[in-house]
C-alpha cells in the first residue's frame, strides 16, 4: 500500500522544526509521516538527514530520506539499531540545518549556472562542496573565469527565488521551460512546481522540486573548479563555494 505525506518543504524551505505523526513503518524500517520537512532525494538533491523526537524524549536519527512507490510517498530511514516508532505516535522532527542550508545555496547556483549556459541539461548533482551540472555543447566555447563572473553577477544583484504552481497543460504549451534534455517532470497530478528567479522570472524559470534560498545573494561566493569534457557533445561545470583560485 503506498501512502501519500504532505511535503511541507514544497511550500517553505525554512523550515526546521514541525510536528508530525507516524502513517506506516515498512519491512526495511523506513519511516512514513503525514507530512515532513525533510526533503526526499530527487532532481540530483539529496534526501535530508536529522533527527525524530519522540515523546518520551528519545531521539531516532534519520540517516536518508527517499521517495517510495511515488513521489509523495516520503520515506524516513533511521540509522542503524535507532528504535521504532509506533503507528499514530507523534514526533518532533528536525533536520540537519546547516547541511540543507549548504544544499539550498548549491542548488540555487545550479539553476543560475543553466542562465548562463544555455543548453539542454543532461545531468546533475547536487553537494554541499561540489556539485555538477552537465550540458549538452557541441563546443563548449566556455572557460571558468568567464562563467564564474557571470554567475557571481547574478548571485549580486541578490534577484528573489520563488516557486509557483502551473497546470500541466500550461507546461505543454510552454515546452522550452523543460531544460533537462532526458527528464521530463512528474506528471498526472494536474500541476507543476516552477522555481522562478528574478521579478516576473526574469531571469529564470523551469520545473523543480527542490529546495533553494529564498534570493540569489544567499548564495554567496562561488565559481567554476573545472569544465571537463564526458564525451562528444558533453561538458561538465563543477560548482564550487568560495573564490576561485589564483593560479
Amino acid at each position: 500500500m503506498a501512502y501519500s505525506t504532505e511535503a511541507m518543504f514544497r511550500d517553505d524551505s525554512y523550515l526546521r522544526e514541525s510536528a508530525a505523526q507516524v502513517l506506516a513503518v515498512n519491512d526495511r524500517g523506513g519511516i512514513i509521516l503525514d507530512r515532513t520537512i525533510f526533503y526526499a532525494t530527487s532532481g540530483g538533491q539529496p534526501g535530508d538527514t536529522g533527527t525524530m523526537l519522540r515523546e518520551d524524549g528519545s531521539p531516532i536519527a534519520v540517516a536518508a530520506t527517499i521517495t517510495g512507490e511515488h513521489k509523495d510517498e516520503i520515506i524516513h530511514v533511521p540509522g542503524t539499531e535507532q528504535p521504532v516508532p509506533e503507528i499514530g505516535e507523534r514526533l518532533k522532527l528536525a533536520i540537519d540545518w546547516p547541511r540543507r542550508l549548504l544544499l539550498m545555496r548549491m542548488h540555487a547556483a545550479c539553476h543560475l549556472l543553466t542562465v548562463v549556459c544555455p543548453y539542454p541539461i543532461t545531468g546533475a548533482a547536487v553537494g554541499e562542496d561540489d556539485s555538477r551540472v552537465d550540458f549538452d555543447i557541441p563546443d563548449a566555447g566556455f572557460n571558468k573565469e568567464a562563467v564564474t563572473e557571470q554567475l557571481m553577477a547574478l548571485v549580486r544583484a541578490d534577484h528573489p527565488i520563488y516557486t509557483r504552481w502551473i497546470s500541466e497543460e500550461e507546461l505543454a504549451a510552454n515546452p522550452t521551460l523543460v531544460k533537462s534534455k532526458n527528464v521530463r517532470p512528474p506528471s498526472g497530478t494536474g500541476r507543476i512546481r516552477l522555481v522562478c528567479i528574478g521579478d516576473d522570472a526574469s531571469v529564470d524559470s523551469q520545473p523543480c522540486g527542490g529546495t533553494h534560498v529564498a534570493r540569489t545573494a544567499e548564495i554567496g561566493e562561488i565559481h567554476i573548479g573545472k569544465i571537463e569534457k564526458k564525451g562528444r557533445e558533453n561538458r561538465r561545470f563543477r560548482i564550487r563555494f568560495g573564490a576561485m583560485p589564483a593560479n
